[in-house]
């Protein structure tokens, strides 16, 4: 019998295989989901927040967000901010009782281009946590990779707090991520599909072919042989192919639906990225980066120019959808 056959008639499945190379993650705001997969870590952003307060079954969460923040005081656009900030933490302690590792709390997206606020903002959710009796070591703070954002997680990190960097669509914003020395970085490999998709007219491409399995590999190539700590773990997937094509890398957040399409899958699923061989296949040298050859590096890339300003107007979009049913109650 075939190693194959074996593997198939022995019940395993692909998620589990995952698991042996890959740290799964799961990304949903949904706590019964978290429950369902018992990944090691789970994501949250302003989108997935949104959708999880509109269920019933936590709309005491949002309620004790209000109830917190009008306790808080202030004026109604900073009573408004900080119910948005312990409405995330809340989700947060919820999904900290099921997973082992980190959870990951999203500031404002709003707030992308302001470095001072991201830092207050970051700190407020870093304390609301101590409050609940949650060390930092246990949390994330996801910021966007604008060039006002890597700089807030600079500070942040100096100040050991861990940063999540996503909305990350290119090699120069990993290259700044690494150099200013986030915990982790989230690049967006479903988004990345979607604009080559619509820029070459095409519906598919083969996994390994994918534009974001290509741009996470190249990325994940770049950390091995220049020695970087930070964490890549691949996000915002569109079908299993492309996270069968990046098994082996440090992490993958993966939304319900995916992870339950890997658990009834029992085809092999072998290593593809291996932290041992993978800088041999990295051309690019080291490189450390001012303000403006970030910038510069960035806007010459159409595709992560156009996806960083997508991804930002979305979650702000959903923060005010967020916004409007919290001002209903």
């Amino acid at each position: 019998m075939s190693a194959a056959k074996k593997q198939k008639t022995g019940g395993a499945n692909q998620l589990d295989e995952l698991k042996k190379y890959t740290m799964v993650v799961s990304d949903t705001g949904d706590i019964s989901s978290i429950e369902q997969y018992k990944p090691q870590d789970a994501t949250t952003n302003p989108s997935l927040i949104f959708k999880a307060a509109a269920m019933p079954q936590y709309k005491p969460l949002v309620q004790d967000a209000v109830d917190y923040a009008r306790a808080e005081g202030g004026t109604d656009a900073e009573i408004m901010a900080c119910t948005i900030d312990k409405l995330s933490v809340n989700f947060g302690l919820e999904i900290l009782k099921i997973v082992p590792g980190y959870i990951s709390t999203e500031v404002d997206a709003r707030l992308s281009f302001d470095t001072a606020e991201t830092l207050t903002r970051a700190r407020r959710i870093i304390a609301m946590y101590a409050d609940a009796g949650v060390a930092k070591e246990r949390i994330l703070i996801k910021i966007a990779c604008t060039w006002e954002g890597i700089k807030a997680m600079e500070v942040l990190q100096q100040e050991g707090i861990s940063c999540n960097m996503t909305l990350l669509f290119s090699m120069c914003q990993a290259m700044a991520c690494a150099q200013f020395g986030a915990t982790l970085i989230s690049p967006f490999v479903g988004r990345i599909f979607d604009w080559y998709k619509k820029e070459e007219g095409r519906e598919s491409y083969p996994p390994m072919e994918d534009p974001g399995v290509v741009s996470v590999s190249g990325i994940y190539a770049y950390y091995k042989k220049h020695g970087y700590d930070t964490i890549v773990m691949g996000a915002s997937f569109r079908n299993t192919g492309e996270i069968t094509a990046l098994a082996g890398c440090d992490r993958l957040t993966i939304s319900p639906a995916l992870l339950q399409k890997l658990q009834e899958c029992e085809e092999p699923l072998p290593r593809v990225l291996d932290p041992a061989t993978a800088g041999a296949k990295c051309d690019t040298p080291k490189t450390e980066l001012t303000e403006s050859q970030f910038r510069l590096m960035l806007n010459a890339d159409a595709m992560a120019t156009e996806k960083t300003a997508h991804g930002i107007r979305g979650f702000a979009a959903d923060l005010e959808k967020l916004e409007a049913m919290i001002k209903a109650m």
